[in-house]
């Protein structure tokens, strides 16, 4: 007999003498039983008398204590509620312009505490002339990581009366460089001072109904006039306490699940873009002419952006990190590139480096679907268009139809925030997206655009989010990268595999993504407090 032959033949005696029903108390099964077979093979080989299981498994290592459980989010949230019927998300909901470095510690923010302030000058005048100051309490991950987001710079914008989509950056960063600023804020006949001393970093750590919960409250010294809970739950989307959504139209074709939208596709033999665009005229209210025009000025946004990040001179983002920026660099070196595959990787990379970096410096972004994965749309919308391919407007169009649907999906059934799922429901959702978007603006069949986003959410299933010092910079500025070339990789894939023969579906990886999110470690979910964020010592 050779040696393999006995060796195989004595571990497999070993493990055929464990008794699987004699497993201690307390003691995971799995790890007994391997345990115990390597024991009883090595006594064997050496001549030494083998322990009892009950011996092993007491000198074994007592198995660590699992994960606290994660709050559940609360079922009177309006993201939650809206999973139980068809999809209502339009195109201006989703593609929000707004400063980065964040839709949810940022965008939110901002439109959170626009909102109040709306609602504070509407009060009756008595009561304003009463108003002596205003605050603003973040909670949970917006507490955690808000200083390395710019949290309480975007709140303090909102509450003096600055929105998102119009608001000038340089404010922002002026508010950093000189964080002492006072300004006045009109409520009626009155003004009350309002500085970053007003917006509180509170508890971390409690039972919210949302990972990002904030309060705002209008006081008369100790006395409160006004007071609103708040949740920013991705994706630059917001809600509050008694939030009651907006009056909509009924969907042409509804549907909750990729499988009911590419059923309704082939039934009225239309692509994944044509029903799109049908519920958004059907739910919205608006024209097509409407719609379209919304889709060209965000896509014209993206294009900026890159541009924009491409010609900025290398420079130290903002924070602890000092990361220098490198997107224009890696376009110039992808260009001298003589091999023509590693140019368009090392283009498309650059693109997706340009347009995350300039959420780092919190210039403006738009969310597809967050800002912390501003870089990857973008960089294939440019891609595609006037920096690479050149193909019409049209199709760029289409595309942006079919990577909305990718998105409202993963929103509708799993999560878009950071704080709930991790960089999986970020990156993976962003690059999901993208996939889509190439394989419908290149005229791929619909399977192969469900096809290309489920091999793109897939390879992303289980990313973690660990912003390093809380700042959107490590690791994610170059996930964008990776998450932009991953979506080509996944419309490669789909678009040369016969689509019938994959056996993954989009759904059953969105409900993996959203299973995973359940039960990820709190750590990894825009903490700080886990992987590269404790594991790199800054100096």
């Amino acid at each position: 007999m050779t040696t393999e032959k006995r060796d195989e033949r004595l571990l497999s005696d070993s493990v055929l003498d464990v008794n699987p029903e004699e497993v201690p108390a307390g003691v995971d099964r799995r790890a007994f039983m391997m345990r115990s077979a390597l024991v009883g093979a090595m006594a064997v080989l050496t001549g030494c008398s083998k322990e009892s299981p009950e011996k092993a498994a007491a000198a074994a290592p007592p198995p660590p204590p699992a994960a606290p459980a994660e709050p559940p989010l609360s079922a009177d949230l309006d993201v939650v509620k809206r999973a139980k019927g068809p999809v209502m998300t339009t195109i201006d909901e989703f593609y929000k312009v707004g400063p980065g470095p964040s839709s949810s510690h940022t965008i939110g923010p901002m439109r959170i505490t626009y909102d109040f302030y709306q609602r504070a000058t509407k009060l009756p005048a008595d009561q304003l002339a009463q108003a002596t100051a205003l605050k603003v309490h973040l909670f949970g991950s917006l507490s955690a990581t808000g200083k390395g987001h710019g949290t309480e710079r975007a709140a303090l914008a909102g509450i003096v009366g600055k929105e998102p989509a119009t608001v000038n950056p340089l404010f922002l960063d002026d508010l950093a460089a000189k964080p002492d600023q006072v300004f006045k804020v009109k409520l009626g006949s009155k003004e009350i001072d309002a500085s970053l001393k007003d917006i509180i970093y509170d508890a971390p750590k409690g039972n919210f109904p949302h990972a990002n919960t904030m309060t705002c409250k209008l006081m008369a010294g100790d006395k409160v006039l006004l007071e609103q809970e708040y949740y920013s739950v991705g994706g630059g989307f917001i809600e509050w306490k008694g939030y009651t959504p907006p009056k909509k139209g009924e969907p042409k074709y509804p549907y909750s699940t990729m499988a009911e939208l590419l059923q309704h596709a082939e039934t009225a033999k239309i692509s994944v873009a044509d029903v799109v665009l049908a519920n958004e005229v059907a739910v919205s209210g608006k024209s097509e002419a409407e719609v379209n025009a919304f889709v060209d000025k965000i896509t014209t946004a993206m294009v900026n952006i890159v541009k924009s990040g491409l010609s900025m001179p290398e420079s130290v983002l903002p924070g602890p990190i000092k990361l220098k920026t490198k997107a224009g660099d890696v376009y110039k070196r992808a260009m001298e590139d003589r091999f023509q595959g590693q140019r368009g990787i090392g283009v498309v990379s650059a693109y997706a480096l340009a347009g995350s970096e300039e959420n780092a410096r919190g210039h403006l972004v738009v969310t597809a679907p967050t800002g912390g994965s501003a870089g990857v749309m973008p960089a294939l919308v440019y891609a595609v268009g006037e920096g690479g391919r050149k193909i019409p407007q049209e199709k760029i169009r289409r595309g942006m139809m079919a990577a909305a649907a990718v998105g409202y999906l993963c929103k509708h059934n799993a999560t878009l925030a950071g704080a709930e799922g991790g960089c999986q429901a970020e990156i993976g959702v962003a690059s999901a997206m993208g996939a889509a978007f190439l394989a419908q603006a290149h005229d791929e069949p619909n399977q192969a655009i469900a096809n290309a986003a489920e091999s793109s959410l897939q390879h992303h299933l289980g990313m973690t989010c660990d912003p390093v010092a809380g700042f959107v910079q490590v690791p994610c500025i170059e996930r964008c990268a990776f998450g932009a070339v991953k979506a080509w990789t996944g419309f490669l894939i789909a678009k040369n595999e016969t689509p019938a023969n994959r056996r993954v579906d989009f759904d059953t990886t969105v409900s993996a993504m959203a299973l995973t999110a359940k039960e990820m470690n709190a750590k990894y979910k825009e903490t700080s407090e886990g992987g590269l964020a404790v594991s790199l010592v800054l100096c």
